[in-house]
């Protein structure tokens, strides 16, 4: 008796070890991501995203920050996919808020999981675990190039 209820104890310990959430950090390209032609597409022309270090026109108006954190069901599918789906979600939230303020672009754009920021030019920072997959961006949502107004003019006086 005293076998079968370490034996069970054991079996009961194993399957709390193997059921621990997993919470995979992934670091995925922007510019790989922004060439999807479906990517493209679902994001449209009207607003332009500029993540930290990227060039970025003339800033003429902000209208401050946005934080997003879409997540997607990554049950059963890659991580690679799954955190495609989590940007796009996000992106597309920047792009509705922006479009919302009247701004044109969102500059500035970092990662932003659990309010650690973590800015690059060249990277997003995807968490993917068991069932879920996540991005956090903050970006400011501004008019920005030729629909920024021209800077004031200083008086010579």
């Amino acid at each position: 008796m005293r076998k079968t209820l370490f034996i069970l104890a054991l079996i009961g310990v194993v399957g709390v070890q193997g059921a621990q959430a997993r919470d995979v950090e992934h670091s995925l390209s922007i510019a790989e991501f922004m060439a999807d032609a479906e990517v493209r597409q679902k994001l449209g022309s009207d607003v332009t995203f500029y993540f930290s270090g990227q060039p970025t026109p003339r800033v003429g108006k902000s209208f401050g920050d946005v934080v997003t954190n879409r997540k997607t069901n990554s049950f059963g599918k890659p991580d690679a996919s799954a955190c495609r789906w989590a940007m796009l979600s996000a992106l597309i939230h920047l792009r509705d808020r922006a479009k919302e303020l009247g701004g044109n672009a969102v500059v500035d754009i970092v990662s932003y999981y659990k309010k650690n920021t973590q800015a690059s030019s060249t990277n997003y920072v995807c968490h993917a675990g068991n069932v879920v997959a996540g991005v956090a961006l903050k970006g400011t949502v501004a008019v920005v190039g030729t629909g920024a107004p021209p800077p004031a003019r200083q008086s010579t006086r």
